[in-house]
């Protein structure tokens, strides 16, 4: 009787595990499916914009205003805290490198490994974090709350496209701002660098600025304005993809910002990382 007792508990038990296992399982596929309906969804959202911004450039019926009104809140939102972030940044390169250029005595290379750490990586993540911390949070949440206020429906009501209305003139707008906002973080962290090493670890200009021009080419720069244009892209399509799929009220915005941000900097740093394997294998650095 025991035994028998014993073989029941040990069926029900597995029954129960095996239910427990087979959900832990449907919501894991459910999330992925999730996941990857989202990805393709934002990839769709960035490819109409494209095509969009494209032909209504060539049919000059792009609209100007509302684009140079976004790029300048884009300027806004980033400028200062673009000079407050590359300062300290360029200051903490020099730093590092000159400790460690003068440790095994190559200080004639400080501006170079300086220079090239503030132009290929540096700059493009940056202004990666500040278009998508301020900037994409905040047409996350303009978009969003339109969303929630169901202007959005009524727009597709009165036959008005979202996205060539909304969408694309932020995508212009970053598109513009981007490489200029990763150009002034490039001019103010080299200036920062450039002064830290001058001023405090003894180092002369005519040394800085030769084995910066030694090593460093426009090819790097332009590199660099690849990657923060390619990032604005990222950055602008994740907000607007998460924006314009608000719901839940206030609580569904405030969620959607939070996501606009982590997604749109994560997939720019993933994609960073491709770029730059990409640079090493194609675009070997080579000096002089």
């Amino acid at each position: 009787m025991l035994v028998l007792f014993a073989c029941r508990i040990r069926g029900a038990v597995k029954g129960v595990s095996g239910l427990a296992s087979s959900t832990g399982l449907t919501r894991v596929s459910s999330g992925f499916a999730g996941g990857l309906r989202a990805f393709g969804q934002t990839l769709e959202l960035g490819a109409a914009a494209l095509i969009h911004l494209v032909r209504d450039i060539l049919s000059l019926r792009h609209p100007w205003r509302d684009t140079v009104e976004q790029a300048w809140f884009v300027v806004t939102v980033t400028v200062v805290p673009a000079v407050l972030v590359s300062i300290p940044f360029g200051i903490i390169v020099s730093v590092q490198v000159g400790s460690l250029t003068d440790q095994i005595g190559a200080t004639s290379i400080a501006g170079a490994a300086g220079g090239l750490g503030v132009i290929r990586q540096g700059a493009p993540i940056v202004a990666a974090l500040l278009l998508g911390g301020a900037a994409g949070a905040a047409v996350a949440a303009d978009l969003g709350a339109r969303t929630i206020r169901e202007e959005i429906d009524a727009m597709r009501t009165m036959g008005i496209d979202p996205v060539r209305r909304l969408v694309v003139p932020r995508l212009a707008a970053f598109i513009v701002i981007a490489p200029l906002l990763c150009v002034l973080i490039i001019f103010m962290g080299l200036a920062a660098g450039y002064a830290i090493n001058i001023g405090f670890q003894s180092g002369t200009p005519g040394s800085y600025i030769s084995s910066f021009a030694s090593f460093a080419s426009v090819g790097d720069l332009i590199v660099a304005l690849a990657k923060a244009e390619i990032f604005g892209i990222i950055v602008v399509v994740v907000a607007c993809d998460r924006g314009l799929n608000a719901m839940h009220g206030p609580r569904g915005v405030a969620n959607a910002v939070n996501a606009a941000v982590v997604l749109g900097v994560v997939s720019a740093f993933a994609v960073n990382v491709v770029i730059t394997q990409l640079v090493a294998m194609f675009m070997p650095q080579r000096l002089g």
